[in-house]
């Protein structure tokens, strides 16, 4: 099955614009993106979806391939679908431009899950959450998963609720964390936007509730590696520390 990787990226970030071109280390934050999901091995091509010229030429300016796309698409899904339109492939990824810590091996686990998957035409990235500060951070996503390894429901709060007892605290629920990464057939990619977008997916600001809300399943992989999301200008510190951490390794 051909898969194919697209990085949307956006400059007009509300919280932080023009933030995949931030200087991480030397290095626009796009770039280690880039060079990080070059190295998985299940993608038959890989490209940048972009809205700004900037990105574009900074994207071929370090040997990258960028497409661009319409300022008007209101998510990143909506930009990878526009890519992908007319291409002849099976599965794709959408890796989001603000993750530089972003694993090869990431994209590969997910996109073999999918090419086995007998029911799910959607699956993402999960990870056990160790730093209980992340338990009440809204900007970190939870998720609950069912025992056949299916997304349950995502959400900026700590779910699943707590009442175990502190003599008890051995029997405390174990904690995951969503990661940004998303595998789609293609089929489902252009199924999935053309739903209307839903209570869950408002509420929450999260739109792969809308897939569960409309009673689709997303195949959950757990992955060992953590990430650092560049959302804020105080990220590229937390980023940077973790990259110069990894380097020492």
């Amino acid at each position: 099955m051909k898969a194919i990787g697209v990085i949307p990226a956006r400059w007009g970030a509300t919280r932080f614009e023009g933030k995949v071109l931030a200087n991480l280390l030397g290095t626009p934050v796009i770039q280690h993106v880039w060079e990080n999901a070059k190295k998985a091995r299940t993608l038959d091509d890989l490209i940048v979806a972009c809205d700004d010229e900037r990105i574009l030429k900074a994207v071929e300016g370090f040997g990258g391939k960028a497409i661009y796309t319409s300022p008007d698409q209101p998510s990143g899904t909506d930009r990878l679908a526009e890519v992908v339109n007319a291409m002849s492939v099976d599965i794709v990824v959408n890796i989001q431009g603000d993750e530089p810590l972003i694993k090869p091996i990431m994209i590969d686990n997910l996109v073999m899950a999918l090419q086995e998957e007998k029911i799910a035409q959607m699956a993402t990235i999960i990870k056990k959450i160790d730093d209980d500060s992340e338990l009440t951070n809204s900007n970190v996503v939870k998720v609950v998963v069912d025992k056949n390894g299916y997304a349950l429901y995502f959400s900026r709060y700590s779910i699943p609720y707590n009442r175990t007892s502190a003599k008890d605290s051995g029997k405390r629920p174990v904690y995951y964390k969503h990661i940004g990464l998303y595998a789609f057939t293609k089929d489902f990619l252009f199924t999935f936007k053309k739903l209307p977008h839903s209570s869950l997916e408002n509420a929450e600001k999260l739109e792969q509730l809308r897939a569960l809300e409309y009673g689709y399943k997303i195949r959950v992989v757990e992955t060992k590696f953590d990430t650092v999301g560049v959302d804020r200008p105080e990220d590229l510190k937390r980023a940077e520390e973790a990259l110069l951490r990894e380097r020492e390794v």
